[in-house]
């Protein structure tokens, strides 16, 4: 009996269009006749697994497939002649001629060229707190496919050493009609002998081996732009990975932000908790405050500022053009520890003195 093209495709009847794509790459791959040159069973195979695919890989085509009564499910085969007791749905009948191109290709399907899918590649930079607010440039050290200078990119050698592919006509792409229970479809492919590109390498390029690319580590330079978070991700497009014929895909860069032994921010804000004596709290106080830019600033400490009172140095934070921050400033009152018998007499002396009225808070306080 005649694999269904789910058993085709190694995948459950409920796979999802995703799991299906999935699993049709990893085939696809795994059977591409450029891997195996003159391996009928494995042509055969890559032939058998982008049929299973085609139907598969369209949701409209699926369900048909999937229908017991339209007499292409239960076999696996064609919904041509068979179908509905005989019916020819070709030519000019039924729905008459589509054309779908597969856009789910990997291989780029009906769009005509083939483009590689380039996987991004991952980096980490580490910017200090004030290169985050600010922005920075650094030097990123990745490893990435750059492309083969000795053929620029198409994997011949010299860069001249391949022909037009017979198979397409130098096009990439081969276009396949089916018969189905809708009429005849029509759709283009990428063309599985050049893998879309069009040409045949004749002998391929001794540096790169054929593949176009090789691994380079390398450090390049980039501008990081001002507000970055910690395990921010940055992309940088056209940095990543060369394919064949020079096309790049990107570089993923994840931010890690050292902390500041003061500050966090806010926007443009620095917020920061400053502790002050109680004294300072009761009487008032003027203390020096720095930004990041190491510019000073007297922050004014009224007398009576209670524990948790949130201070603000106006346009100090991080600027911005016209845009300024400020510099919010929390204040935590610390009571003193370890105090010596005269120091208790001179602050009892000092609350005796004071009126229960100079006291907001406690005042009010009542346990009913």
């Amino acid at each position: 009996m005649a694999k269904s093209y789910y058993e085709v495709l190694g995948v459950e009847k409920s796979a999802s269009q995703d799991e299906i794509k999935s699993a049709y790459r990893k085939l696809a791959r795994k059977y591409h006749p450029d891997l195996h040159p003159n391996d009928k069973s494995a042509a055969e195979k890559f032939k058998e697994v982008s049929e299973a695919y085609d139907t598969l890989g369209d949701e409209a085509k699926r369900k048909d497939y999937d229908n017991p009564m339209s007499g292409f499910g239960r076999g696996g085969g064609s919904a041509g002649a068979g179908g509905f007791g005989g019916f020819d749905f070709g030519g000019q009948g039924g729905f008459g001629g589509f054309d779908i191109n597969n856009i789910f290709s990997m291989f780029g399907g009906g769009r005509g060229h083939a483009e590689d899918e380039i996987a991004p590649i991952y980096a980490e930079v580490t910017l200090s707190f004030e290169e985050a607010a600010y922005g920075a440039t650094k030097e990123v050290e990745i490893t990435r496919a750059e492309s083969c200078q000795d053929c620029k990119g198409n994997g011949s050698k010299n860069g001249t050493a391949h022909e037009k592919c017979s198979t397409c006509g130098g096009s990439g792409t081969i276009r396949q009609v089916q018969e189905t229970l809708f009429g005849r479809v029509a759709s283009n492919r990428a063309c599985h002998k050049c893998n879309g590109f069009g040409k045949i390498i004749k002998e391929s390029c001794p540096k790169c081996s054929g593949k176009g690319v090789k691994k380079i580590t390398s450090k390049i330079r980039l501008t990081f732009p001002q507000g970055l978070e910690d395990n921010q991700q940055v992309s940088v497009r056209g940095e990543g990975n060369a394919g064949k014929n020079g096309r790049k895909g990107d570089l993923l860069i994840r931010v890690r932000v050292l902390k500041h032994k003061h500050f966090v921010r806010d926007g443009y804000n620095l917020i920061m908790n400053m502790p002050i004596t109680f004294i300072q709290a009761a009487v008032g106080d003027k203390i020096e405050v720095y930004n990041l830019k190491e510019d000073k600033f007297i922050l004014n400490i009224p007398e009576g500022t209670q524990h948790g009172t949130v201070l603000a140095i106006k346009n100090a934070g991080i600027s911005k053009g016209l845009r300024k921050g400020d510099i919010l400033i929390k204040i935590l009152v610390e009571v003193p520890k370890n105090l010596s018998k005269e120091q208790k007499t001179a602050l009892k002396k000092l609350d005796t003195s004071l009126k229960i009225s100079q006291y907001d808070k406690v005042s009010k306080f009542r346990m009913d």
